[in-house]
């Protein structure tokens, strides 16, 4: 199983971005697309997960009514729309597959990773 995201960049703040992750395959025991990001000098935070067999999303305080994810299970890309960004969500974003249920984030466990994208919001 592979993960590629794609979409970051910089931006102002208030601006918008859009995250892409391609997905190359979903085991049967997929359950879960989480989306994550790290700071420098911060540990790594979950922000939203949405499930693979349906549109149930679920996000973090601190993006939620600004961050969206959804899917296109015809092409296996999951998408993270971000708007109203902030300096604060400056980060490496990560996508991740969860094939099973823990205690990882959102009560799955993330075995599957993309390389990550890097998002800069600054004037």
């Amino acid at each position: 199983v592979q993960l590629v995201e794609s979409g970051g960049g910089w931006v102002q703040p208030g601006g918008s971005l859009r995250l892409s992750c391609s997905v190359s395959e979903f085991p049967p025991s997929s359950k879960a697309i989480g989306w994550f990001r790290q700071a420098p000098g911060k540990e790594r935070e979950g922000i939203a997960y949405i499930h693979t067999d349906d549109d149930f999303a679920w996000y973090d305080a601190s993006v939620r009514g600004r961050f969206t994810t959804s899917r296109d299970s015809a092409k296996n890309v999951m998408w993270l729309q971000m708007d109203n960004l902030n300096p604060e969500a400056s980060a490496a974003y990560f996508c991740a597959l969860g094939d099973r249920y823990g205690k990882d984030f959102g009560g799955y466990e993330f075995d599957y990773w993309g390389q990550g994208t890097q998002v800069t919001v600054s004037s």
